[in-house]
């Protein structure tokens, strides 16, 4: 599923640093995931990696640090309609369902958002919490949640 390659790859670049295409499709297939060089190329577009310098002369693939909030919405629609199934909440919960093993990809751009009232999330395979405070404020959140999947 590309929702879960992309948390990979994310998680990936993050950690350790990653040169070439050849070399981050070399790491997702020791986890699994085979991947062709087009279809890494396009995820590295999709992602809007960039290349920074590592300092001995040579580059890694690194997420921008100016990513603005639209883009950030943009990637969130965009997941959210591929994977999110439902979205609920008790009291000042939020419990978000998707698709099986995408919940981890979903918890990380809704982190990206950096909305005040999210305290934080809590991603399983299919599940999110959301914890938001205010309580008042969860309605207001669940609204914007819902507009990300139309």
């Amino acid at each position: 599923m590309k929702a879960r390659r992309h948390q990979r790859i994310l998680d990936i670049i993050r950690v350790q640093p990653v040169r070439t295409q050849e070399e981050l499709a070399d790491v997702l297939a020791r986890e699994g995931i085979s991947v062709t060089q087009a279809t890494i190329s396009r995820d590295i577009k999709e992602l809007q990696l960039i290349k920074a310098p590592v300092g001995d002369g040579t580059y890694r693939y690194t997420i921008p640090a100016d990513r603005s909030i639209e883009d950030i919405n943009k990637r969130v629609r965009r997941i959210f309609r591929e994977v999110a199934i439902s979205i609920e909440d008790s009291e000042n919960i939020i419990v978000i369902k998707t698709l099986e093993g995408a919940a981890q990809a979903v918890a990380a751009v809704l982190d990206d958002l950096a909305w005040p009232e999210v305290v934080g999330s809590l991603a399983g395979d299919d599940t999110i919490f959301l914890i938001v405070k205010p309580t008042q404020c969860v309605h207001e959140v669940m609204a914007r949640l819902n507009r990300f999947r139309m």
